[in-house]
């Protein structure tokens, strides 16, 4: 898949400047980005049907990541989703990916493993 054909990604996460600075990572290799600052907000969004994947982290206001994910599993939602965190375990990882997540990735991270998950993604 081609980043150039706008494919829409959305970003959740309570953290202004990281939001700022994936939403800029993503647009810069042809993504259409929306972000969110809470879990909240994404499931309210209008522009919520239009992602294609989604970039969650697991600490956030309100409901937590891991909640948002179980919520889209129980939805019967197909959505790809890429886990951050720096919080990370183990045993988070494993249920994270029990949940339904396709990727978990530890706060720092390159960015290159960022569009590299979200490339796997959405394939």
């Amino acid at each position: 898949m081609d980043e150039r054909d706008g494919t829409a990604v959305s970003v959740v996460d309570d953290d202004e400047s990281l939001r700022r600075s994936l939403g800029n990572l993503l647009r810069s290799v042809g993504f259409g980005v929306q972000t969110f600052a809470s879990a909240e907000e994404f499931l309210r969004s209008a522009q919520r049907g239009n992602t294609r994947c989604l970039v969650l982290d697991l600490r956030l206001t309100g409901m937590s990541g891991l909640d948002l994910l179980r919520y889209l599993a129980v939805a019967d939602s197909h959505l790809p989703v890429v886990i951050l965190t720096g919080h990370g375990d183990d045993e988070l990882r494993r249920r994270s990916l029990r949940a339904g997540a396709v990727a978990f990735l530890d706060k720092p991270f390159r960015s290159e493993a960022l569009l590299d998950a979200v490339r796997a993604a959405l394939r």
